[in-house]
């Protein structure tokens, strides 16, 4: 499927509007999701955090620690990514799977046109594009979130949160979110693009096939995940 994909395009402007519209869907149409649980996300972390810093020896500030390079590190990449393989993944398939048993993928074979290069490469181009922005948001929404809920629920002073965010940040942990970013994105837009655009059958195997693609996705982002924790980190 991959191969097929890279052909002279027919029509740039056509190309463009799919590029875009893409990249409006993945991007603006996940934010609210991707906004909503990175603050919880950031909160939860911080609430729980406080609760098991039993220990006066170690300082409160290390509780800003954790949760900024937990959320840099595996919380934005990973659980948005397998946030985005149900949202988004289950989108592509069943969009493709209808114009597949709808018949409209071979209507624009029919009239010459490289269906995979229209339908399958705007949407791998839009899930580069955006997934790594949307990381990078989850990322800030979720230490944010961390520091107004500590302070609203009095376990860790502001300033004391912030001093923890502001130590020894490793610059490395940035750039391992963002190659997990660009992985997932690439395992997010293909593997149900497969699955969608190769479906047979009518409703129901359009509905099987977003299932199948949101587990495999979801579980090919857990393998890349560990293997780039062992080769980066």
């Amino acid at each position: 499927m991959l191969k097929g994909m890279f052909s002279k395009t027919d029509n740039k402007l056509m190309f463009w509007k799919q590029y875009m519209r893409q990249c409006y869907d993945i991007g603006i149409g996940s934010l609210p999701i991707v906004i909503i649980i990175s603050f919880f996300l950031g909160a939860v972390m911080t609430v729980q955090t406080t609760a098991q810093l039993v220990n006066p020896m170690v300082p409160l500030s290390t509780i800003g620690i954790i949760v900024r390079d937990g959320m840099i590190l595996e919380f934005a990449p990973t659980f948005l990514c397998i946030v985005l393989a149900g949202v988004v993944g289950s989108k592509i398939a069943s969009e493709l799977g209808n114009m597949r048993t709808t018949e409209q993928i071979d209507a624009l074979e029919i009239i010459g046109i490289n269906s995979k290069n229209y339908l399958i490469l705007p949407k791998i181009l839009g899930a580069f594009t955006m997934v790594p922005l949307l990381v990078g948001i989850s990322a800030v929404i979720g230490i944010w979130g961390g520091y107004l809920v500590g302070g609203w629920a009095g376990v860790i002073p502001n300033e004391v949160f912030l001093n923890g965010i502001r130590k020894g940040l490793n610059t490395d942990y940035i750039a391992v979110a963002f190659y997990k970013s660009f992985i997932f994105a690439f395992i997010i837009s293909t593997v149900p693009a497969y699955f969608g655009y190769y479906v047979k059958g009518g409703a129901l195997e359009i509905g099987k096939a977003g299932t199948q693609s949101v587990v495999v996705s979801c579980i090919l982002i857990l393998i890349a995940d560990y293997l780039v924790a062992t080769i980066a980190l």
